[in-house]
């Protein structure tokens, strides 16, 4: 037996030969386990890429996929910059793209050339230049040629390998599983009935799936239950659906419908970007907790579309583990790969005022700015200025005690679904009292329902509209609350009888007048910059009118306040004290000096309160004295353009290096001269409102053309942010796509859903046709179109 087999050491095994181990020729990617690649996230730069071997190799063909179907990177209005100095400058030429367009990529980041193709499924190691350290030896275009070689170079095999991993019909499952003609037209059928299912769910923001999905059940869920709706009322989608499906084949499982929507999304996004094509553009962040206490970065863009409008597109919602300035950057650079968009083209940023945003030497702004000086930081004109406003009024303490007490009637009126329907029944009583007797007039619209509602601190106005309905409702508060604190069962008895003192007594009365007087200017204010159209320069105009109408009340309005105080008092018998005796607080004073009450409610509330409230507006929009707005400014074509100034117009252009070369500036005095006397003396352009209707009306009478200079300096303007409104507006909509019941949606899935619900006017009009092609190449399918 012997001389069969040798013998084996029993102490040391043996080494296993190198050769002959397999594991050591896998790839490494082979090695580790599997993970799951999300293709959404796959970078678009070519240098921000991954090596296709650091995937695993059952991935490789679903990532190939994926960069075919958004195609080569093509900056193709990127202002290629220069390497080199005097007459060896040199830079890529971007009319390469026509020739090479199926191909030839440009890394902005690298400022280098890159083959699609050869990074696909090319020798990496012979050709390393083309795919990842780039090639950037621009002066000769022969160089690329050499890269092309003939029918049989490297190049050309990795061409013909990509063209066949997007053909369907030459792949090895395609060709096993031949499908007849009515076999195709069964899953087109089918295919197209799911897809109709899926968007209107997506429209409605409503949950796909079922507790029960089985045939038996009474609710299979909203995509399994639509889907028979559509069967019951057409025979031919009936016949190849559900039961009818085959088993293997009937695109129902939740992974398909992923995969639909994520079509769905990838498509509306493209368009999205498309739409931007190579515009500058700002940049809109925020970011809120979801229904399971994940923090989530909103991502908008603003820029000016090629009618001339200003338009807001919701990008992506991003999870993001630390709100640190850095990491925060980190997850837009990460979006911004995604879609092709670089920095350099960000031209202004806005966020909510968080300090790790704003903070002028660490925040997200800074960072940015760092790296494009040009992605100019504008703070919010309006968010949540309302609540900002109503902080500072209760920086006075004696407005601080008013809204405490305002809080206290809505606890002890408002939170019991009893209190609040006897509330409810009182109002209509007096309101049905009042119109027989003609106090109130009857009339469609008039004499609503209305209700005690605590304010919100996303809800813009909601204390101004909380300070209205106490007022009209007032009565009617007052009835609760004697009925309560005349109830000895009440554990809020004690509550009530506190309030009544507080309510009969002028101190509130004259409070509540006076604070809905000064948040209805600024509400209106907030309301009319939650526009997303709004510009910045109708916004610095909007704010030195709010301004100026609180100054005119402090100067002028003590006598109305006061005897509209008085009426409403005579009316509800609160007594009235007379204005010239000693005032009497209710807590010792730790003044020396006695003050009467007209010092007291004239001085120490009236002044004051509106005081506080223009520091604030002084201080929260100092930017307004900023050099880039004051340049801004001179594009406004009120008053027959009274505010050109054609030295601040230029000096706008020198803000903007990157936008404007020298000669660019020197043509731009020339243009100006023209523009100005065309723009007084032409009849369209008389009566244009704002810098947002002089850019349409230029884009409409071609004037955008004949001055392309001035009109880029309109598009840099218009891009600046102003409001936060669309922001708020996404995360309104993030809790109805993602509720309590959806608690546990996964991040793409999410991002997926909320953008093609938030984006309804695009995802409307992408045509079936296109989403089912784009579902069909993410992989190979078992069904062919």
């Amino acid at each position: 037996m012997e001389k069969y087999f040798k013998k084996q050491s029993t102490t040391n095994p043996p080494s296993p030969t190198p050769k002959n181990d397999k594991n050591e020729e896998m790839p490494s990617s082979s090695k580790k386990g599997r993970v799951e690649v999300n293709l959404t996230d796959l970078p678009a730069d070519p240098r921000l890429r991954n090596p296709i071997s650091s995937y695993h190799p059952m991935d490789r063909d679903q990532v190939r996929r994926a960069y075919l179907q958004k195609g080569p990177c093509q900056p193709r209005d990127h202002k290629f910059p220069y390497t080199g100095c005097g007459q060896d400058k040199r830079r890529f030429n971007p009319f390469w793209f026509k020739d090479y367009g199926s191909w030839l990529e440009y890394s902005k980041e690298k400022d280098a050339a890159f083959c699609m193709c050869c990074y696909l499924f090319g020798e990496e190691t012979r050709y390393d230049a083309f795919i990842t350290q780039g090639f950037k030896s621009l002066r000769k275009k022969e160089r690329i040629e050499n890269h092309v070689g003939g029918p049989n170079s490297v190049h050309n095999q990795a061409y013909e390998k990509c063209q066949n991993l997007l053909n369907q019909e030459q792949h090895i499952e395609t060709i096993i599983i031949k499908q007849s003609s009515q076999a195709r037209t069964d899953y087109r059928i089918r295919l197209k009935a799911t897809l109709a299912s899926i968007r209107f769910l997506l429209r409605q923001g409503l949950p796909f799936r079922g507790h029960d999905e089985s045939q038996d059940s009474n609710n299979m869920g909203n995509f399994l239950e639509l889907l028979q709706v559509l069967a019951n009322q057409n025979e031919a989608i009936k016949r190849v659906v559900l039961e009818n499906a085959p088993e293997n084949l009937k695109l129902t499982s939740p992974k398909i419908q992923k995969d639909i929507v994520n079509a769905t999304a990838i498509e509306t996004t493209q368009a999205i970007i498309s739409e931007l094509g190579d515009a500058p553009f700002s940049l809109l962040v925020d970011e809120s907790r979801d229904i399971s206490i994940k923090e989530q970065m909103v991502v908008v863009i603003r820029y000016v579309d090629k009618q001339g409008c200003v338009i807001e597109r919701f990008l992506a919602i991003e999870h993001v583990t630390d709100t640190k300035a850095q990491s925060l950057k980190l997850a837009i650079e990460a979006i911004f790969s995604r879609h092709g968009l670089s920095m350099s083209s960000l031209r202004g940023q806005g966020y909510d005022g968080v300090a790790n945003m704003k903070g002028e030497l660490n925040g997200l702004q800074r960072l940015i700015q760092n790296e494009n000086p040009t992605a100019f930081y504008v703070h919010y004109f309006a968010h949540q200025l309302q609540l900002t406003l109503v902080a500072v009024a209760k920086d006075n303490n004696l407005i601080d005690a008013f809204f405490e007490s305002v809080s206290m009637v809505l606890n002890v009126v408002g939170d019991s679904c009893k209190r609040h329907d006897m509330l409810q029944n009182i109002q209509a009583a007096k309101v049905i009292d009042a119109l027989d007797s003609g106090e109130l007039e009857s009339g469609r619209g008039l004499n609503q329902k209305t209700s005690l509602k605590r304010p919100g601190d996303t809800r813009w106005g909601s204390h101004h509209d909380t300070l209205i309905n106490l007022l009209i409702m007032f009565s009617s508060v007052v009835d609760v609350l004697e009925i309560i604190s005349d109830d000895n069962t009440s554990e809020h008895k004690g509550s009530a009888t506190n309030l009544l003192s507080v309510l009969d007594d002028f101190d509130f009365a004259f409070k509540l007048h006076l604070m809905r007087d000064i948040l209805g200017i600024t509400n209106e204010l907030s309301k009319l910059l939650q526009r997303k159209d709004q510009n910045i320069i109708t916004a610095m105009e909007l704010v030195r009118v709010s301004k100026q109408r609180l100054q005119r009340m402090r100067d002028d309005g003590w006598d109305s306040l006061l005897f509209e105080v008085h009426s409403f008092c005579d009316k509800y018998e609160i007594i009235i004290p007379n204005m010239n005796d000693m005032f009497v607080g209710r807590k010792r004073s730790r003044r020396k000096a006695e003050l009467t009450n007209l010092h007291h409610f004239r001085v120490d509330i009236f002044y004051a309160t509106i005081d506080l409230q223009l520091q604030e507006l002084n201080r929260r929009f100092n930017v307004m004295n900023t050099e880039l707005l004051l340049c801004v400014a001179c594009l406004d074509p009120s008053d027959s353009f009274s505010a050109f100034n054609k030295e601040k117009l230029i000096r706008l252009s020198q803000l903007y290096p990157n936008d404007f070369s020298d000669l660019d500036r020197g043509r731009l005095d020339s243009q100006l001269s023209t523009y100005i006397t065309d723009m007084r003396t032409n009849s369209k352009f008389f009566g244009v409102k704002g810098i947002s209707g002089l850019a349409q009306k230029m884009v409409e009478t071609k004037r955008n053309i004949a001055y392309p200079l001035i009109y880029l300096l309109l598009k840099l303007a218009l891009t600046l942010p102003v409001a936060t409104a669309t922001v708020e507006r996404i995360f309104s909509a993030m809790k109805i796509v993602k509720n309590r019941l959806r608690n546990r949606m996964e991040d793409e899935w999410m991002n997926d859903c909320l953008l093609v619900y938030i984006k309804k006017d695009i995802f409307n009009s992408i045509d079936d046709e296109m989403i089912m092609q784009r579902f069909q190449n993410m992989k190979s399918r078992r069904g062919q179109l």
